[in-house]
């Protein structure tokens, strides 16, 4: 690893473009998976050094807050005109995935506390395999399928309210 780690660079895109931003994220995604497997390559080698720590709190604070809240904009503004659409086994399975994504994540967080908090824990392989793997066959489907059906012929209006809904629903978690 190298000694310092920039993970969250903010995507080009803002609310105004919700599908465009939601997309985005997924470069974020990438990022702190990526970034979770070196870190767990990185203990093995070097135990959990101040970089293990730091690393292990950008992993938890992206899937702990932002993971979620990506996940809730999709079920609220993405599967529904999914459904609409005919699409019901789409959303479905991305449904699914997310529900997965969750059981996987809970998994993988009291190992990830502990390296934060500077303990020993093993993290399995297949544990960190298995939630790797569903984000690399889920992120494909929403960008190629899902963002693009669900964003098609949504009038200005219908963009910008879904746009203020997930930037008043994240203020509001910062209260």
């Amino acid at each position: 690893m190298s000694s310092k780690i920039a993970l969250h660079a903010g995507p080009a895109v803002g609310f105004d473009q919700p599908f465009e931003m939601l997309a985005a994220c997924h470069e974020r995604v990438r990022r702190s998976l990526d970034l979770l497997q070196r870190l767990q390559a990185h203990v093995a080698r070097h135990g959990v050094d101040a970089q293990a720590r730091d690393a292990a709190a950008d992993v938890l604070r992206y899937f702990d807050l932002a993971g979620p809240a990506h996940h809730e904009d999709e079920e609220r503004h993405v599967l529904p005109r999914l459904r609409q659409q005919g699409l019901a086994e789409l959303a479905a399975r991305l449904q699914a995935d997310h529900a997965e994504m969750t059981r996987l994540w809970a998994a993988l967080r009291p190992p990830l506390l502990a390296w934060a908090a500077g303990k020993a824990a093993d993290l399995p392989d297949d544990l960190l395999h298995s939630y790797t793997t569903i984000y690399a066959a889920h992120m494909p489907l929403e960008e190629e399928q899902a963002f693009p059906s669900a964003a098609a012929n949504l009038d200005e209006a219908t963009l910008k309210f879904i746009g203020v809904e997930m930037t008043a629903r994240r203020q509001g978690s910062r209260q």
